[in-house]
């Protein structure tokens, strides 16, 4: 088992070691709010969308240009909590990011770096399970970028409701026909997912939006595929 596996499998006691030897201060409050036991019902869990936008998808050549936070459980969604940020990354923009989320050259040079708003993003973090749409983003970018600015690794569970979407829909037979066939499959991006449980269109690559949009699909997804009830540790990756 890799280390990056037996973190996954043992969240709690990660946790509970990164808060004894953490340097950084805001890091280790990160991770003394801890998570959640592996068998916590998810209605009882507090949950926090978290959606970036980047200057592309290589975590290693690319970089975080803004943030959007919503918190929220499966009651309840409060966009009005959320937060929003817009930061500097560390090489120019290209043209198609910008034509991608919108965030021009004036916006980032007026913004700050990443590591002036970080103890603020860590603190809407603490103590929530994170919720994504694509477990590729959010968490290395996130992680890439602590490593860089304070030296220390930034890891926790989370859930992604691209991979619970994948499970569902991509699973049947005629998802493996078509795909066999056609050489095409049911879409599993989020305005698409979104579209099929009913949901409303949203502006799409706004990061508060994303998350807002991404909070909204997890409580259908339990609602339609899973129950209030469902331990944690059968969604967390």
């Amino acid at each position: 088992m890799s280390n990056a596996q037996q973190e996954e499998s043992t969240w709690p006691a990660f946790f509970a070691d990164k808060a004894k030897r953490c340097q950084d201060p805001a890091l280790r409050a990160f991770y003394t709010g801890g998570v959640p036991a592996p068998d916590t019902p998810l209605r009882d869990v507090p949950l926090v969308a978290l959606d970036f936008e980047t200057t592309g998808m290589d975590v290693h050549r690319h970089a975080i240009v803004s943030i959007g936070t919503v918190p929220f459980n499966l009651e309840r969604i409060r966009p009005s909590a959320g937060r929003y940020w817009v930061v500097r990354p560390q090489q120019r923009l290209n043209e198609a990011s910008i034509r991608f989320h919108r965030i021009t050259h004036a916006e980032v040079a007026q913004a700050p770096d990443l590591d002036e708003v970080l103890d603020e993003v860590l603190a809407e973090l603490s103590g929530c399970l994170v919720v994504v749409h694509y477990r590729g983003i959010e968490r290395p970018f996130l992680d890439a970028a602590v490593q860089d600015r304070r030296g220390e690794r930034c890891l926790f569970p989370l859930i992604d409701t691209m991979s619970i979407e994948a499970r569902e829909v991509r699973q049947g037979v005629w998802n493996r026909f078509k795909g066999m066939l056609f050489g095409a499959r049911t879409s599993i991006r989020l305005a698409d997912t979104r579209a099929r449980y009913g949901l409303p269109t949203y502006s799409a690559h706004h990061a508060k939006v994303d998350a807002l949009a991404t909070a909204e699909l997890l409580q259908a997804q339990i609602a339609k595929h899973y129950s209030p009830d469902t331990p944690v540790s059968e969604l967390w990756e």
